[in-house]
């Protein structure tokens, strides 16, 4: 069952730059996707789009049964609460301690503080960080900041994660580890849709892979046929 359907979406900027032509893509449940391509290709539009960062030109994006593109901005939360985002660079609150930086997520939502205490212990537990809840953002290393954002980007129990380069950052070893963690979120049922430029991570890791070239899918690869291009 598609919990993502997107067709005929087209993208053009107000600078007369178009980034994805006549796009159509489904991901079911269940999935795993690394999005891949040259730079410009239009990677970060297309999953920008898809938590409304951005609004496509023209075509329809459906998310869970969510009509993206025609969702008015005072709605937008909506689809944001069913969806967690991880990014290159962690975006973390300095200040605050790791168990702060998840329970943060579900402040915002006004949940009773045991309920938050409970969630944010339990997925800080699946990122292998449960004995770093106490810790602040300066003690940890890049490979345990992002598994900070990642469980932040969990604690609601989205059906959708999106990540954008989440190993960018990191070394091949500490890149591993994040891919490791990710999968295992995969396995509980969360859709990942992943964008990188790691071809490494993309021919270990097995999985279906959509290939972008100026704007457009050249290749859709089912899980573990990818064979490494030259990107």
């Amino acid at each position: 069952m598609s919990l993502i359907k997107m067709r005929h979406v087209k993208k053009q900027y107000k600078n007369g730059v178009t980034a994805i032509y006549d796009l159509d893509l489904d991901i079911h449940k269940g999935e795993f996707v690394f999005v891949i391509g040259p730079t410009g290709c239009g990677k970060s539009t297309l999953i920008k789009m898809l938590y409304r960062e951005e609004r496509p030109t023209s075509g329809s994006i459906d998310v869970g049964g969510i009509d993206v593109a025609a969702l008015k901005n005072r709605k937008v939360y909506v689809l944001r609460r069913r969806i967690g985002v991880v990014f290159q660079d962690f975006k973390l609150l300095q200040k605050s301690t790791v168990f702060e930086n998840v329970a943060f997520a579900l402040e915002v939502y006004g949940l009773p503080k045991d309920e938050i205490y409970t969630k944010v212990i339990k997925v800080l537990d699946l990122v292998g960080l449960k004995h770093k809840a106490k810790n602040y953002p300066t003690e940890l290393s890049g490979g345990e900041q992002q598994r900070v954002a990642i469980a932040r980007a969990i604690v609601n129990g989205p059906k959708l994660l999106i990540c954008d380069e989440p190993t960018g950052n990191l070394d091949e070893g500490t890149s591993m580890e994040i891919m490791e963690v990710l999968d295992a979120i995969n396995q509980l049922g969360t859709t990942i849709i992943m964008v990188t430029h790691d071809t490494d991570i993309v021919n270990r890791m097995k999985k279906r892979v959509i290939l972008l070239n100026a704007g457009r899918i050249v290749k859709d690869y089912k899980k573990g046929t990818y064979e490494h291009e030259n990107i």
